[in-house]
């Protein structure tokens, strides 16, 4: 394949990657309150369930019950990681610090159900 052919595709790829992490930037404080909630949210359906199956050492879960307490954890890890970056970006794009955004965030977001 030519060299430049590469270089085209290599630079589209590029530009997909970026376009894919400016979309998962929030713009607004409101949006990473949203986010915050989000996660707050999956946490708390993922502890749901840990309560709902009991403690897997005293009964041993089925192997759908793994499955769905595994799933429901990563999703809940997946958005909070996305909520902290948001707000890594946001605090950056604000010049302020993260700690005192994500402060801020928290408090908007109320405490976690």
């Amino acid at each position: 394949m030519p060299q430049h052919r590469r270089l085209l595709r290599a630079s589209k790829r590029r530009r997909a990657v970026l376009a894919l992490r400016s979309a998962a930037v929030a713009h607004t404080f409101e949006e990473l309150v949203a986010m915050q909630r989000a996660a707050d949210a999956a946490y708390a359906r993922a502890r749901q369930l840990r309560d709902q199956y009991g403690p897997p050492a005293a009964h041993p879960w089925s192997e759908q019950q793994s499955q769905t307490y595994e799933t429901a954890w990563r999703a809940a890890r997946a958005l909070d990681r996305d909520a902290h970056s948001a707000v890594t970006a946001y605090a950056q794009a604000h010049g302020e610090a993260r700690q005192d955004t994500e402060t801020r965030v928290r408090k908007a977001a109320g405490p976690p159900e």
